[in-house]
């Protein structure tokens, strides 16, 4: 199991649209590093160890999975992506500068890092901002409250605390419990169930179709077994839903299921006939009040081609029959429920031409249409 730890970084900028700049940083931090906690007051404090530009600095506390070297190298590439480049000796200007102060109550002398921050108790532009967000925790080698250190200070330089907010990116795991992710056959979403669930630690509820002795018989014969397809589909997705949803796990950040427990309405519309319908929507409807409803319901479209081609290549034989016809039913099934379902919280996101699974970047990219689709407020 994935450990979250608590890191604080100071980060400072002097070029440029500094608040900006340190604006973007943290939005960087937020996609990469991990959920950003709490945002300082900005501060304004003039070059240390040189002539230079005023600075702006902040410090910021981030829950992370990531280890300190993985941690420092995210970071320098954030740097980089400003022109930062790190030098050995001396101080200068700098659109972008982000360090590690403190990593939980560790204490890590090695060749990539050094934690505790070993200048960090010298400087008032790194202290005033930590011990805003901070002033109770302990530094682990002077086992001495933060607040304290800075009273010990003797820097004497001049630092002002600046009207200027920073916004903070509410993190996916603040905002939802329950996340759904629906889209049509081969569209993709157990595989982003479960890349979510490893990414925010999230219990992942998957469907179990596999283990549904009608669906293959449905696939040769379905006017005969789309009745009691529907029928065992709709009680084990209630059963399911009913149980995981009612045991949340308190280790887990959230919930991300793969599917949505109207998806049995959805399916039942395009295989049932009128009698059978009409017979399966009033169990349906007495069901459904008793289920709890997503916080967000992700719906991943696909073009036909492309889920026809997704089909084939997972090789299930039983769906290797299925015809573009069919899901095209199935996805009109979808969006007449996505416009008359306006209660629900609902994201459509194309994925026509991603490949999120093999590609980390387009994965990112979802991470972010999802984030975008997050509000955001000022710490």
């Amino acid at each position: 199991m994935k450990i979250q730890r608590l890191t604080y970084l100071s980060l400072g900028s002097n070029q440029g649209d500094k608040l900006k700049t340190l604006q973007k940083a943290i939005h960087d931090i937020a996609e990469n590093i991990g959920a950003i906690q709490k945002i300082s007051s900005v501060y304004k404090t003039s070059s240390w160890g040189y002539e230079g530009e005023d600075f702006y600095n902040i410090c910021i506390s981030v829950s992370t999975y990531l280890q300190p070297e993985n941690l420092l190298k995210k970071l320098l590439g954030i740097e980089n992506k400003y022109g930062r480049e790190r030098k050995t000796n001396g101080y200068s200007d700098r659109k972008i500068d982000i360090d590690i102060l403190l990593f939980d109550n560790e204490i890590i002398f090695s060749k990539e890092v050094t934690i505790p921050h070993p200048r960090m108790l010298e400087r008032k532009f790194v202290l005033v901002p930590l011990v805003e967000i901070a002033k109770n925790t302990l530094h682990p080698i002077e086992k001495k409250q933060l607040v304290s250190c800075l009273n010990n200070c003797s820097d004497a330089s001049l630092i002002e605390k600046i009207s200027a907010k920073l916004i903070r990116p509410i993190p996916l795991t603040e905002k939802y419990n329950y996340i759904a992710i629906e889209g049509n056959i081969g569209a993709g979403k157990t595989s982003l169930a479960k890349l979510m669930s490893d990414e925010f630690n999230a219990k992942v509820v998957l469907e179990r179709f596999a283990d549904n002795a009608f669906l293959p018989k449905f696939y040769n014969d379905k006017e005969r077994f789309a009745f009691p397809l529907e029928m065992s589909f709709l009680a084990d997705r209630y059963q399911q839903l009913i149980d995981d949803l009612a045991q949340f796990d308190l280790f887990k950040n959230l919930i991300v299921s793969d599917y949505y427990i109207f998806k049995s309405l959805i399916f039942a519309q395009v295989t049932l006939q009128k009698e059978e319908y009409t017979l399966y929507r009033k169990i349906f409807d007495i069901m459904y009040r008793e289920i709890s409803k997503p916080d967000l319901y992700i719906y991943l479209y696909q073009n036909t081609n492309r889920l026809l081609d997704n089909i084939k290549k997972r090789g299930r034989d039983y769906e290797q029959n299925i015809e573009a016809g069919y899901l095209q039913k199935i996805h009109d099934g979808y969006s007449g429920f996505i416009k008359t379902e306006q209660h629900l919280n609902t994201l459509i996101i194309d994925v026509s031409e991603l490949d999120f699974v093999n590609n980390y970047k387009d994965y990112k990219q979802i991470l972010r249409k999802i984030n975008l689709h997050n509000s955001t407020i000022t710490t």
